[in-house]
């Protein structure tokens, strides 16, 4: 018994962390017009 209250608590506490995580929405802010550059290593 004791392991299902636990197990019903952390899924009420998961929940409530998903839904106030949707409730924030998405950040604000943009992506970079400039492009990343990577080089590739000289093979030997």
């Amino acid at each position: 018994m004791r392991a299902l209250i636990a197990a019903a608590t952390g899924l009420a506490l998961a929940l409530a962390l998903v839904l106030a995580m949707t409730a924030m929405g998405t950040p604000t802010g943009g992506t970079s017009p400039k492009p990343l550059l990577t080089t590739v290593p000289a093979h030997p």
